[in-house]
């Protein structure tokens, strides 16, 4: 091989995502690429990165059964490999989204900690045909070794399993290939018809398109965590837990208190403000939002809810999708809101059921307040009012639908089945009756 004389190009690259494998190590019956990871399938890890970085085009590369086709992000477009023939066939499928001006880049869909600023780096370092992204590890075994020549281009990368061939001395070498390359798009198109299935396994490999580069030059990814592969559940936790703790350490930065980080989950969906704090034991799902000020948990689940500033949730509360908390609420012990919007500086201490109901500002309601919202007549929910500054005593029932008008009571015990004018007091219980000489009739029977 000869240095190559192509030149540098400045266009945006055009990122292809390999995301057709079905993941037979993962045991499951959904697509790999489909499982979880903090919030959002693996597969489109690379998909937000790319366009991060500043993909001119995203082309998601899928299976027959477009597992990922309804989900892509603006800016990202999906192909189909119509038969599992290798990584080969998958950059043929999107080779009619190849820029011909522009560097490609090729990512896969188990690979899903690989950053923005790592892609932008391996373009940025991107020279010639070839730019493949190799890493270091301290335990490289079973990795294909990267042996450089004199002046630092590639000369070869030398496989390590079985059928591997590589000598004692490239065993030493600690750099590895992580197969993510950046290609020259004019170079690409004119190579890709030139792969072919002249192996083993009978499949179309990528790192065909090396052996017909004049020049292969590497490029070292410094963190290890961010090539990491998942083939199965085993490594998709250690994923999960590298990216856990760097998207806590994130919203550290931004200006939120985590208590402890190993006992604290959080969605890559989620945002908290600044001086929030979250206690252990905290789980924050999907689309949830949280303003600043705000004290979460300890041991709190909040799924696609809205917290507003200067909020106090918790210890041991449930907020289930739809849930609105105005500011400066506070939802105590052992309660659960359901579809519910709570006034600004309401109170729900402790051991309550909130579902489907709208309460209004400076509101109070006692331990334990329901809202019973299911009819069974219709199987439909109905919703609950509750207006401002409402006293409810404890061990009250509001049965939907009914509305409460601002500054009215309900007596304790109460199950209010009709609506409460404003500043009445709802009572519906039965009156108290005392049997005298109970007790001495009891023991003589």
């Amino acid at each position: 091989m000869c240095p190559t004389t192509i030149p540098r190009v400045s266009a945006a690259p055009v990122v292809i995502v390999m995301a057709a494998g079905q993941g037979t190590r993962m045991k499951s019956k959904k697509p790999k690429v489909l499982h979880d990871l903090l919030g959002r399938p693996m597969g489109l890890w690379p998909v937000y990165a790319a366009l991060d970085a500043g993909a001119q085009k995203v082309v998601v590369v899928q299976s027959p059964d477009k597992p990922l086709e309804d989900l892509l992000p603006d800016g990202a477009v999906a192909v189909v490999q119509p038969a599992a023939n290798g990584t080969g066939g998958a950059v043929q499928a999107a080779s009619e989204h190849i820029d011909p001006q522009a560097p490609v880049v090729v990512l896969s869909g188990d690979v899903p900690l690989v950053s923005a600023e790592a892609i932008r780096e391996l373009v940025g370092a991107h020279s010639g045909e070839v730019t493949m992204a190799t890493t270091k590890l301290d335990d490289p075994a079973g990795y294909g070794r990267v042996v450089r020549r004199p002046d630092g281009s590639v000369e070869k990368v030398v496989e390590t399993k079985a059928d591997g061939d590589a000598s004692h001395a490239e065993l030493r070498i600690d750099e590895v290939n992580t197969g993510i390359y950046v290609f020259d798009g004019a170079f690409l198109q004119a190579t890709l018809p030139n792969l072919t299935a002249d192996n083993a396994q009978g499949e179309l490999y990528l790192p065909q398109v090396l052996d017909h580069a004049r020049s292969v030059h590497a490029h070292v990814v410094d963190d290890p965590n961010l090539v990491l592969g998942v083939n199965d559940r085993v490594a998709l936790v250690d994923v999960r837990q590298i990216a856990q703790r760097k998207l806590l350490e994130g919203l550290m930065l931004d200006g939120a208190t985590v208590i402890d980080p190993a006992n604290t989950y959080v969605d890559v969906t989620v945002t908290v403000g600044q001086d929030t704090t979250l206690e252990p034991g905290t789980v924050l799902r999907g689309a949830t939002r949280i303003g600043s000020d705000c004290r979460i948990g300890p041991h709190v689940v909040a799924i696609d809810t809205t917290i507003e500033d200067g909020v106090s949730v918790g210890p041991f509360a449930y907020l289930r999708p739809g849930t609105h908390l105005r500011e400066n609420s506070k939802i105590g012990t052992f309660v659960e809101v359901k579809n519910s919007d709570v006034g600004a500086r309401t109170k729900v201490p402790h051991v309550s059921y909130l579902g489907d109901a709208d309460v209004g500002e400076d509101t109070n309601l006692g331990a334990p307040t329901i809202t019973p919202n299911y009819d069974a007549k219709t199987k439909t929910k109905r919703r609950t009012t509750i207006g401002n500054r409402v006293k409810s005593s404890v061990d009250v029932s509001f049965v939907a639908p009914v509305t409460i008008g601002d500054d009215a009571y309900t007596a304790a015990g109460s199950v209010i089945t009709n609506d409460v004018p404003p500043k009445a007091l709802g009572v519906a219980r039965e009156r108290q009756r005392n049997v005298e000489g109970y007790a001495d009739r009891e023991k003589k029977s």
